[in-house]
């Protein structure tokens, strides 16, 4: 039977094997979760930066290609879009999947992911993260960040719905709290 625990924030626990509690409490260590809004959004800059440059480099190839061809080379930049997609799913995934946890915009600013119970990330999880974010942007705009506004951790719509969290890289390191991987 679940019952309220003050163990972990006032969630949920239960004393069944399966179930893990929060890692990151943001009443008991709001320091890792000091400026994450403002540093993701200016991480996803610099993320949009470094998927655009190969993508931009592909499209000029592809004109300059078509130009030496005498336009036949043209017809690749029906390659572009889904090539995009594919660059930008295994871009969130290898950098997530890595061993920082984070992408370059988000190493960059200090920010790594984790699952809510403290396991860094890996490459399906970066994956479907990114997609998530992407549908959720497309969908309710700039609305998905006003969900961090309103909750301690500063998730957003996305990081509830795959159980992830996003905290300060230093202040995890400085609290010297390994996660918890089980």
């Amino acid at each position: 039977m679940a019952s309220m625990g003050s163990g972990n924030g006032g969630g949920w626990s239960s004393g069944g094997p399966g179930v893990r509690p929060h890692a990151y409490d943001p009443t008991q260590q709001p320091e890792l979760f000091r400026g994450v809004l403002t540093r993701r959004m200016i991480a996803f800059l610099i993320d949009l930066l470094v998927l655009s440059v190969p993508v931009i480099l592909a499209v000029i190839f592809i004109a300059l290609f078509g130009v030496v061809t005498l336009g036949l080379g043209w017809a690749l930049f029906w390659l572009v879009s889904p090539a995009s997609v594919i660059w930008a799913i295994v871009y969130y995934g290898a950098t997530i999947g890595g061993p920082n946890s984070a992408t370059i915009g988000m190493r960059m600013m200090d920010l790594e992911l984790r699952t809510w119970y403290g396991a860094p990330g890996y490459f399906v999880l970066g994956a479907v993260h990114a997609v998530c974010f992407w549908i959720s942007v497309s969908v309710l705009s700039p609305f998905v960040l006003l969900i961090g506004l309103f909750n301690g951790r500063r998730r957003l719509l996305h990081d509830y719905v795959l159980g992830t969290v996003v905290i300060n890289t230093s202040v995890r390191a400085q609290l010297g709290e390994p996660a918890r991987t089980w």
